[in-house]
């Protein structure tokens, strides 16, 4: 269980005195790799251009996970760290440059900061030099919290009857449609998936929604019913894909398992020509991708770490013409202080936790 400290925390700005405290909340504080607890916070005031955003729901991701075990790879986290990359929430106030209308609005906001420096970020694109890395969650304050202060051009406003326990999915949703759009569907593109998690189940959804026919491809027939649900007009298990004859006929493929070895898989399963989006990564690199086979099958290999904006945009239009929801691969709720109890629940391969949100 967690222990709640006595002591509050707040962020460099507050604690300088530049910013005012407004409210006080509570945060899951991840202080080093192994350590979490439940800490109050003073939660400072919007400064110019930024919103105080009061969190609905945030979800795990495995990435989170990586924060807690110490296993996210050094440039991409910095602690302590308040995790929560994939949240929804309610506009609580504005600073001074922000209309004022945004209080109360229903929204989700993308994680990645751009920088000016990197013409790239300026376009929307998160590609970049790692040393200018910052995303909420990872390198700075996250969703695992009653408050999250972000700059306001970074929000995407919802219908006002939103359902913000779906809008929680958004984010890793933003993820699989950046790759959805690098691959070039037209109507009918024959697409794998590989990886009936989160992130595979919620790339079928937008590439159903795009008219492709889907084909999930997952270690086990575990998921098949919920795939289907999410537009899967086919499924497979992916140790027999070269046997089903499923090798080399494929227009696009879009991975999404993390796994080793499933890169090397997802290159194979493209025709000559074909776009393969990789969007997952593994715990240990044993893909072994062959330039030979690369060369001769004529597929072009592109990859995904994060979402820009436009695929924010994209995702948040399917969310608010029903094409996108999240809501049913929510399979496991609980409140801010059982956050541990969570992350090990996710961590827990028989419990079969797929999407695990926190509320306050």
């Amino acid at each position: 269980m967690i222990a709640e400290k006595a002591t509050h925390v707040s962020t460099p700005e507050a604690a300088n005195g530049t910013r005012a405290a407004a409210r006080t909340g509570r945060a899951v504080l991840v202080t080093e790799p192994g350590s979490l607890s439940v800490v109050p916070v003073d939660v400072p005031a919007p400064g110019p251009c930024e919103v105080l955003v009061r969190i609905a729901w945030c979800g795990i991701c495995g990435s989170d996970r990586e924060v807690l075990a110490g296993t996210r790879p050094a440039q991409f986290v910095r602690y302590p760290v308040v995790p929560g990359h994939e949240w929804s929430g309610t506009v609580a106030a504005v600073g001074e440059g922000v209309d004022p209308a945004l209080v109360g609005k229903r929204v989700v906001g993308e994680g990645i900061r751009p920088s000016s420096a990197n013409p790239a970020s300026v376009e929307g694109d998160v590609d970049g030099s790692t040393t200018d890395y910052e995303e909420t969650g990872f390198t700075l304050p996250g969703g695992w919290s009653d408050y999250l202060l972000l700059p306001s051009n970074l929000l995407h406003v919802l219908p006002d009857d939103a359902d913000l326990r779906a809008a929680a999915g958004i984010e890793p949703a933003a993820c699989v449609a950046e790759a959805v759009l690098l691959a070039d569907l037209t109507v009918g593109s024959k697409v794998a998936v590989i990886g009936a998690g989160a992130l595979g189940l919620l790339a079928a959804q937008l590439l159903k929604g795009a008219g492709a026919e889907v084909t999930v491809l997952h270690h086990n027939d575990s998921r098949e019913e919920l795939a289907r649900r999410c537009g899967a007009a086919h499924y497979g298990v992916s140790g027999t894909a070269e046997e089903d004859g499923l090798f080399g006929t494929f227009d696009a493929v879009i991975e999404a398992a993390g796994a080793p070895g499933v890169a090397r898989l997802a290159t194979r399963l493209g025709r000559p020509g074909a776009r393969v989006v990789l969007t997952g990564i593994p715990g240990e690199d044993a893909d072994d991708l062959s330039s030979l086979e690369l060369v001769t099958s004529q597929v072009h290999v592109l990859t995904v770490f994060g979402a820009p904006t436009r695929a924010w945009a994209y995702a948040v239009r399917a969310f608010k013409q029903g094409i996108l929801d999240p809501s049913v691969i929510v399979t496991h709720e609980f409140g801010i202080e059982q956050a541990e109890e969570a992350l090990a629940l996710l961590g827990d391969r028989s419990s079969g936790a797929l999407k695990v949100l926190l509320h306050p």
